[in-house]
């Protein structure tokens, strides 16, 4: 203790090297766990963008765990600065919830949507269209958090879950569905229509 005590005073630029530390960090915390208060816009066939980030995957794709067809999927990834809470795309019923542990590949990794941990869940608009959105960890996050519950019902933009420190979520739509964002776009969870259900 004293040998610490004595190292502060002869040492002065690392009591503050130290403080400066304890500063950012305490700042990325805070920064990382905020849930901003945002409305979502009007419109029951808006899907709602579910995370903060940039867009970094719009394609045509298999779908392998729910649907087993072809579907648009888009992927957003989010960086530790990004708010990392997650909302409902659309309103309706959930129909299907499933928790996957896994690896903690870095998120642009194409693999990393089938071998990392995971959070699947798929909700059905009123129209009966079934959107399937996936929370995934990525190298940092360790840790999804997802409140979905199957049979519930759930309201566009009502916040679903988190990711600690992470990462990416993929969103999977019906194809021929009308995508109003672009790849590399930054967009914003519960603001950004990703599209509009047909």
């Amino acid at each position: 203790m004293v040998k610490n005590h004595l190292l502060l005073i002869d040492f002065p630029i690392f009591y503050w090297l130290l403080n400066a530390f304890i500063i950012v960090m305490l700042y990325l915390v805070i920064q990382f766990f905020r849930v901003p208060f945002r409305t979502s816009p009007e419109g029951d066939d808006l899907i709602i963008c579910p995370a903060d980030g940039k867009v970094v995957v719009i394609e045509e794709v298999e779908e392998t765990e729910y649907f087993h067809d072809k579907r648009i999927q888009i992927s957003i990834f989010m960086s530790p600065m990004n708010v990392h809470a997650n909302w409902n795309p659309i309103s309706g019923k959930t129909m299907y919830y499933k928790y996957h542990p896994g690896k903690f590949l870095v998120a642009w990794h194409p693999k990393s949507s089938t071998e990392n941990e995971r959070s699947t869940v798929v909700t059905q608009h009123k129209s009966g269209t079934e959107v399937l959105f996936r929370q995934i960890a990525g190298a940092v996050a360790r840790r999804i958090v997802c409140y979905a519950k199957q049979d519930q019902e759930v309201k566009a933009g009502s916040e679903f879950g988190f990711i600690k420190f992470g990462s990416r979520i993929d969103v999977f739509l019906p194809i021929g569905t009308e995508i109003n964002v672009q790849l590399d776009q930054a967009v914003q969870g519960k603001t950004t229509i990703l599209g509009k259900l047909s």
